[in-house]
């Protein structure tokens, strides 16, 4: 598949069939997002598997109460892992091992689409309550909540700015 047919279609999906993933689909997708750009190749994230439903149900409620989250067969937590860039320094310790996460974010929201799943990057949510929940180490930081499943129902397209509005020159 051409990479632009991967991602013009890909969409938030906030609706998912009640449709099971295989665990090597799930194993793929985590396999191919970490080989999404890291600083230093230290792939500072780690990748936390949630299909249990009282898990699922608690990070909905610490995600203001988004409830596709539960509604979704698996969701991964992409987090930060502070511990694998320390030797960046203190300043650009957190920063990097975000950017790692949300690199591999965007793979697993590309490769979603390429098996014909649906996917949403969920950002809004209590990082301290997420972290308690998944009893995460205090060198690791939820970066994103990713609900992922087969879709129910129609996606739809939402609109995108000109992008002639988003283009600047260093001459501005």
């Amino acid at each position: 598949m051409d990479i632009k047919d991967v991602i013009q279609p890909r969409h938030s999906v906030r609706n998912f069939s009640d449709k099971k993933l295989s665990e090597n689909m799930v194993y793929d997708l985590i396999k191919y997002a970490n080989l999404a750009p890291s600083a230093g190749n230290l792939q500072a994230r780690d990748f936390i598997i949630v299909d249990d439903h009282e898990v699922k149900e608690k990070l909905s409620v610490a995600a203001l109460d988004q409830r596709f989250i539960v509604e979704a067969p698996v969701n991964i937590v992409v987090c930060a892992n502070l511990n694998r860039v320390s030797s960046y320094g203190q300043s650009g310790r957190e920063l990097y091992c975000v950017q790692d996460a949300a690199a591999a974010v965007e793979h697993i929201l590309l490769l979603a689409v390429d098996n014909g799943l649906g996917s949403c990057w969920v950002g809004a949510f209590d990082e301290k309550q997420v972290s308690k929940i998944l009893d995460l180490p205090s060198f690791v930081r939820p970066v994103a909540i990713i609900p992922i499943g087969y879709p129910k129902g129609d996606v739809v397209s939402t609109s995108r700015m000109d992008i002639n509005a988003l283009i600047h020159y260093n001459s501005w």
